[in-house]
């Protein structure tokens, strides 16, 4: 997708060859209209999937996965990494460690918003190891429910996490995959 991969040439920052922040459009600040663009893009690649929900995790997947729920008319739902006093009973969970921050949070959704008969699309922001896109399979299969996809805005190709999942039988669609960060040089790999 030209347009993203324009906002992380232009507007990211590799801060290590590891890291890549893209706070000016995805993680912090958010561009509605690449947003838009994005959700657009899903919508199309899984229109004849049958998805009946959207699944993400907080925070920074929400806003695509929000967008495309508006293209594909369905709802948005979101795995919480923090307990609240409205999230504590009857709740499918999962223990996700995150690569950027460090940590491992357990996260939870409400076993109200996910069904035998739902059909699911998961969706992150990033995917480099998998840890966040395994958590939410997980949260998935403890639904019953059936997994179509995974949509990514930005994949580190450098890293394992999409190669594994697809050579498990997953479709991942990734918008954007970096292939390098070496050099303070974003390189992306061939489509």
């Amino acid at each position: 997708m030209n347009l993203l991969k324009h906002a992380i040439k232009e507007k990211g920052r590799v801060l290590s060859e590891d890291v890549l922040k893209v706070d000016a459009f995805l993680n912090h600040q958010i561009d509605p209209v690449l947003m838009q663009q994005i959700g657009k893009e899903f919508a199309e690649r899984f229109k004849e999937a049958g998805i009946t929900k959207i699944l993400t995790i907080e925070s920074s997947g929400i806003a695509p996965a929000l967008m495309t729920g508006i293209e594909l008319g369905v709802p948005v739902v979101f795995a919480r990494k923090r307990k609240s006093l409205t999230l504590v009973d009857d709740l499918l969970t999962s223990k996700v460690h995150s690569f950027t921050k460090k940590e491992t949070n357990e996260i939870s959704v409400s076993k109200e918003y996910l069904k035998e008969d739902d059909v699911i699309l998961v969706m992150d922001d990033f995917l480099a190891n998998g840890q966040a896109v395994r958590g939410l399979m997980e949260i998935v299969k403890q639904a019953g429910s059936t997994l179509v996809g995974v949509g990514i805005v930005i994949e580190k190709g450098f890293q394992a996490g999409g190669d594994l999942l697809r050579e498990q039988g997953v479709r991942v669609d990734s918008l954007a995959i970096i292939d390098s960060l070496n050099n303070n040089q974003i390189t992306f790999r061939e489509e």
